[in-house]
């Protein structure tokens, strides 16, 4: 069945339900307030909604503000552990308030997300969102692990990314198809498709970090300088000499770097280039398994997603 449905407005609708019904404790509603403040892409909530479309369940925005307090919630305590100063342009809430009331609103935006699984009442979903929240904590865990371990492997970058940002765009789509009622393959090929997507989100994300555009909305080379091993810099580290190895590892960590410097070594060693064809290969990926998909409006959603993905510049 071919379903045309408006997702932007439908979204409006998952803002309006997230912004509804918030604890009237004074510092709560601040701090809850000036996170929702901003819009965002809302890319994973829009998944879910896609995934869903086919059915007319009550509970669609329901889940698909579940998926949007979950990313949030991780948006929050990323800030905290990462110790950033700025948000989507703005300034993050453990700067203007503390490292603590950053994680303990993460806290409660997580708790929110799970007081409304219990009131949707699948099991099925609320394991999914269960396994995946898991491997977002896990996926961070790894990272912080491999902090200036210039011996990383590409698996573990790419289960870095997958757990990070993949398993999120998979769990939404996956959950929106079981509220949907979906069969099993339906699941999987959506899950499949929208897992790749968010994989290659992750990518162009460390292609961004690369980038002096004032487009991004971020600062530039905060990965670099939080001694992060992203693929830009995996891929120059493998093609490198003894001198530039050396060049680059004193980059790692290291809070006043020559930008200039650093971007035109990366991209002598393919750094750049290398990332973007990797990125390509997540993108065919995610179309492959998106042309499986029988439901026309469904695909196409799906496909536009990837497109996004593949040529955001923010």
């Amino acid at each position: 069945m071919t379903v045309n449905i408006d997702i932007t407005k439908e979204l409006k609708a998952v803002e309006k339900l997230i912004k509804s019904d918030i604890n009237k404790e004074k510092m709560i509603l601040r701090l809850y307030n000036y996170i929702f403040k901003s819009d965002g892409k809302k890319i994973r909530s829009r998944l879910n909604l896609i995934a869903s479309s086919s059915s007319k369940n009550s509970y669609r925005y329901k889940l698909a503000s579940i998926i949007e307090l979950l990313h949030t919630a991780t948006l929050v305590h990323d800030d905290v552990v990462d110790n950033a100063s700025t948000r989507r342009g703005a300034m993050s809430v453990n700067s203007l308030w503390s490292n603590a009331h950053g994680v303990l609103i993460g806290d409660y935006i997580y708790s929110k997300a799970f007081m409304l699984m219990v009131e949707i009442g699948k099991k099925d979903i609320l394991a999914e969102l269960a396994d995946a929240t898991n491997d977002i904590s896990q996926g961070e865990l790894i990272q912080l692990d491999a902090i200036s371990n210039i011996k990383i492997s590409l698996n573990k970058l790419k289960k870095i990314s997958y757990f990070k940002t993949g398993r999120l765009f998979e769990a939404s789509a996956k959950t929106g198809a079981m509220l949907a009622g979906a069969n099993k393959n339906f699941i999987k090929n959506i899950g499949e498709s929208a897992k790749n997507i968010g994989i290659l989100f992750q990518i162009k994300d460390d292609l961004l970090d690369y980038s002096n555009s004032p487009k991004t909305g971020k600062q530039s080379f905060q990965d670099l300088k939080e001694g992060k091993i992203t693929y830009p810099f995996f891929f120059a580290l493998k093609n490198s000499s003894q001198k530039d190895k050396k060049q680059l590892i004193s980059f790692l960590g290291n809070q006043r770097l020559n930008e200039k410097k650093v971007l035109a070594l990366i991209s002598k060693l393919n750094g750049l280039t290398k990332t973007q064809q990797l990125a390509e290969k997540f993108y065919t990926s995610s179309i492959d398994a998106a042309k499986t998909i029988n439901n026309q409006f469904i695909r196409q959603e799906m496909i536009e997603l990837a497109n996004i993905a593949l040529n955001r510049e923010k």
